[in-house]
C-alpha cells in the first residue's frame, strides 16, 4: 500500500492460449501475468472463481471454499499423460472435447462443464481412490487441511443424483441433514468413492491454481480476489450451515427510479446473530480459505454488511422488504401521536375495494369469489382486507382463478391484488412493531391523513433513520473488527451508490478501499452534475473506467452523451479538439485511461476490454458485444466473455504494451 499501482480487472473465463480454445483455466494465469509485467500492471483482479454449478454467473456461488472445476486444466491432471496414452476411449473423448470447442466470442458453459466433468471422473476412475473408494496419503492430507469440502462432496452427490436440483425439492431425509448425519454420510462406504471424487477435483484445482499464484507472484504482481457477499440460496453452505442464513429473508434493493418495485436477488440474507454469537467464524474461515491465493480481496455489495435490504420469502418483489438490523416504531407510540386501533389497522394493512376486481371481471358476485379467497370481507363495507393465511405475493400469483375469470383478465386481477398487497404506510414486522414501507407516499392510506398527521409520522421516520445509522455502524464495525483483522490480505469493497453518511467514515476506520467508477464520480446534487476532480478521490479507494456489470468506455462513449460531454469539459486540456461527437479511437481511450489514471486513488484497475481499446484491431463489430454482463437479464450472452485474441498473441502485440506502459506510468 505504499505506492500507487495499476491493475486490471478479468474473468479467468475470458483468458485464450492457443493450445486451449475452450475456456481459461487457473495455469493461464501464468502467461496472463507475462503479458501484464511487460505492461507495467501490477494486480491482477479476478471475479469470482468459486463452484457454481449449472450457473454461469460467478456471483452465483453453490460453494464459498469450492473453486470451480471448470477451470481445471485437464491435460495437466496427474494420471492425463498414462490414461491418453493407454486408454483409447479416454483419447478419444479429450480430442473429440478439445476439437468440439472452438474459438468464439463467447464460450459455451454448459458443454465445457458438461465435458470436462466426464473427463474428470474418467481419469479419477484411473486412480488408486477412484478403483478402491479409499483416500490416498496426498488426498487425506489434504482433506485434513481443507475440512469444509467433506460437506461440500456430499452436497454435490446429492445433487448429482437429484439431477442437480436444488436442494430445498430433495426429499425430506436428505434435505434436513444435522452436522453429525451429513459426516456419518461422508463416511458412509457405499458413497465414499463418489464423494471422494469431488475432493479430488478440489485437490487438482487447488494445486493448479496455487501454482498459477506462486508464478503470479514470482512475476511481482498482486492477485486480488473478489467475495460475494451473497451465497445462492441452493448452495452447499446454506444446506450444511443452515444456522449461518436467515432462510425466511431473501436480499434485494429498494425501489428506485429504474426498480419501480426494487431488486428480489433471492439470495437468502445473513443470520448476523447467530454469526456473531460464533464469532463469525464461517466468514473468517471463508477469507482464510481465500487468502491461500489472493493479496487483496474485494466485498461485494458492502453495504449488506451494514443493512441489507431484507425481503420475505414469500414475496415476489422487493416493495414489502425492510433494512436489517431496523429501529421499529411501538404500537405505543402511535398513540401517542393519535392513532386507535383502527387507524393504525387502516395503515398497516391494504384495504382492498371490491370495485376494483370488478372492473375487470364486470361481474360483482365473481369480484366476491376472487377476492374471498384472499381476503375477509369487512362487515357492512364494500372493503376487503388480506387474510392471515396470505403471506406475500407469491401466493397470489401462484392462485389458480381460471375457473373464476377470463384468461385476458387473469394477469390484470392478480397485478392489482400484488399492488394491494403493498398499498400500505406501515408493515408490522413483529407483533407491535411497525416501520414505514419504503414508498409508504404513494399508498392509499397515506394520502388519506391530514397535513399533521402526515408531519407527525414524517418526524417519526426521521427519527427512526437516525437510531438505524445507529444500528447500521455499529453492526458493521463489529463485522470488519472481526474479519478483516483474521487475515492479511488487503480489503476493499463494492460501495456504488452508497447514500448513508456512516459508510465511508466507517470504511476509512477499518481502512478498506471504496470503489469509484469514473463515469458515476460526478456532484449529483450541483446544477449540470460536474464531474469530480482527479484530485479529489479519497485516496484509500480503487478507480476503475468500467465494472462488470456496466459498459464498456467504448459504449459509454458511444451511447451516453451527456455524460461524455461533461466529461470532457471536466478534462478540456487533455480531450482539446475532441467533442462528444468525435467517434470513438483508439487515441481517445487512451485519453479517458490517462486522465483517469491520475485520480488520487491509491489503485486505478481498469477492466481488460477498456485496455484493448488503445488498439482498433482488437475491437469487436458491435461495443456491445464486449460486455461482461447486462444486470437483469438471464442469458448465455452473459458471464461468457472471451478476449478477441490469444494471450501469445498479446504478448507479441508491442504497441499495445508500450501503450499500457503509458498509462500504468501516469
Amino acid at each position: 500500500m505504499k505506492n500507487k499501482l495499476t491493475g486490471v480487472a478479468v474473468p479467468l473465463g475470458a483468458l485464450y492460449t492457443k493450445d486451449n480454445s475452450a475456456i481459461g483455466e487457473f495455469p493461464d494465469l501464468k502467461l496472463f501475468a507475462d503479458f501484464c509485467k511487460s505492461a507495467g500492471i501490477s494486480i491482477i483482479q479476478l471475479l469470482p472463481v468459486n463452484d457454481t454449478g449449472t450457473q454461469s454467473s460467478p456471483y452465483s456461488g453453490l460453494s464459498a471454499f469450492a473453486l470451480h472445476p471448470i477451470y481445471i486444466r485437464i491435460s495437466e491432471v496427474p494420471g492425463f499423460d498414462a490414461l491418453y496414452k493407454g486408454d483409447a476411449k479416454f483419447q478419444k473423448a479429450y480430442d473429440d472435447f478439445v476439437k468440439g470447442q472452438k474459438y468464439a466470442l463467447r464460450y459455451n458453459y454448459d458443454a465445457i462443464l458438461n465435458g470436462k466433468n466426464d473427463l474428470l471422473k474418467m481419469i479419477y476412475d484411473s486412480t488408486d481412490e477412484g478403483k478402491t473408494g479409499e483416500p490416498g496419503e496426498e488426498l487425506s492430507k489434504w482433506i485434513r487441511a481443507n475440512n469444509w469440502v467433506k460437506d461440500y462432496a456430499v452436497y454435490k452427490n446429492l445433487k448429482w443424483n437429484y439431477m442437480q436440483a436444488s436442494w430445498k425439492s430433495w426429499l425430506d431425509t436428505d434435505r434436513i441433514k444435522s452436522k453429525e448425519e451429513i459426516s456419518a454420510l461422508w463416511h458412509k462406504k457405499a458413497f465414499k468413492k463418489e464423494h471422494l471424487f469431488y475432493a479430488w477435483c478440489q485437490m487438482i484445482a487447488d494445486e493448479q491454481f496455487r501454482g498459477a499464484v506462486e508464478y503470479v507472484h514470482e512475476a511481482g504482481l498482486l492477485l486480488k480476489g473478489d467475495m460475494p457477499i451473497l451465497m445462492n440460496e441452493d448452495s452447499s453452505d446454506a444446506w450444511a450451515y443452515p444456522e449461518v442464513f436467515n432462510q425466511d429473508l431473501r436480499a434485494g434493493a429498494p425501489a428506485d427510479g429504474d426498480n419501480p418495485s426494487g431488486q428480489n436477488w433471492g439470495f437468502p440474507t445473513y443470520n448476523w446473530k447467530n454469526l456473531k454469537e460464533n464469532d463469525y467464524n464461517w466468514w473468517k474461515d471463508r477469507l482464510k480459505n481465500a487468502s491461500k491465493y489472493y493479496d487483496a480481496y474485494r466485498l461485494d455489495h458492502i453495504l449488506g454488511f451494514f443493512r441489507i435490504w431484507a425481503i420475505p420469502e414469500a414475496d415476489l418483489n422487493a416493495l414489502n422488504g425492510h433494512t436489517e438490523p431496523y429501529a421499529s416504531i411501538k404500537k405505543t407510540e402511535l398513540y401517542e401521536l393519535g392513532f386507535d386501533d383502527d387507524r393504525i389497522r387502516w395503515l398497516s394493512q391494504p384495504h382492498i375495494p371490491t370495485s376494483v376486481i370488478e372492473d375487470i371481471t364486470w361481474n360483482h358476485d365473481k369480484a366476491h369469489q376472487i377476492l374471498a379467497i384472499f381476503c375477509n370481507k369487512i362487515d357492512g363495507e364494500e372493503l376487503w382486507r388480506f387474510a392471515p393465511a396470505v403471506t406475500g405475493s407469491k401466493m397470489i400469483e401462484q392462485a389458480d382463478l381460471t375457473d373464476l375469470c377470463a384468461p385476458e383478465a387473469l394477469p390484470r386481477i392478480k397485478k392489482v391484488l400484488e399492488d394491494y398487497w403493498s398499498n400500505r404506510t406501515l408493515i408490522e414486522i413483529a407483533k407491535n412493531k411497525y416501520v414505514p414501507l419504503w414508498t409508504y407516499g404513494a399508498s392509499t392510506s397515506w394520502q388519506s391523513l391530514n397535513e399533521k398527521e402526515k408531519e407527525a409520522l414524517t418526524e417519526c421516520f426521521e427519527e427512526l433513520n437516525k437510531k438505524n445509522e445507529k444500528l447500521w455502524k455499529k453492526q458493521a464495525d463489529e463485522i470488519f473488527t472481526a474479519i478483516t483483522k483474521a487475515v492479511k490480505m488487503i480489503p476493499c469493497g463494492e460501495d456504488l451508490g452508497v447514500g448513508i453518511a456512516c459508510v465511508p467514515e466507517t470504511m476509512k476506520e477499518h481502512k478498506i478501499l471504496g470503489l469509484r467508477v469514473v463515469r458515476w464520480c460526478r456532484e449529483w446534487s450541483q446544477e449540470g452534475q460536474p464531474y469530480l476532480p482527479f484530485k479529489d478521490y479519497e485516496p484509500l479507494s480503487v478507480c476503475t473506467t468500467s465494472v462488470h456489470d456496466s459498459s464498456t468506455i467504448r459504449q459509454w462513449w458511444e451511447e451516453e452523451k451527456e455524460g461524455i460531454r461533461a466529461f470532457i469539459e471536466a478534462n478540456e486540456e487533455e480531450f482539446d479538439g475532441i467533442t462528444e461527437s468525435s467517434p470513438f479511437s483508439a487515441e481517445i481511450a487512451k485519453k479517458i485511461l490517462q486522465v483517469s489514471a491520475g485520480a488520487a486513488s491509491q489503485w486505478f484497475i481498469p477492466p481488460l476490454q477498456d485496455f484493448l481499446y488503445m488498439d482498433e484491431g482488437l475491437w469487436l463489430e458491435k461495443s456491445q458485444d464486449e460486455r461482461i454482463n447486462v444486470p437483469g437479464t438471464v442469458t448465455a450472452f452473459n458471464w461468457t466473455y472471451r478476449l478477441p485474441c490469444s494471450l501469445e498473441e498479446l504478448m507479441k502485440n508491442k504497441t499495445l504494451i508500450e501503450n499500457i506502459k503509458e498509462v500504468t506510468e501516469r
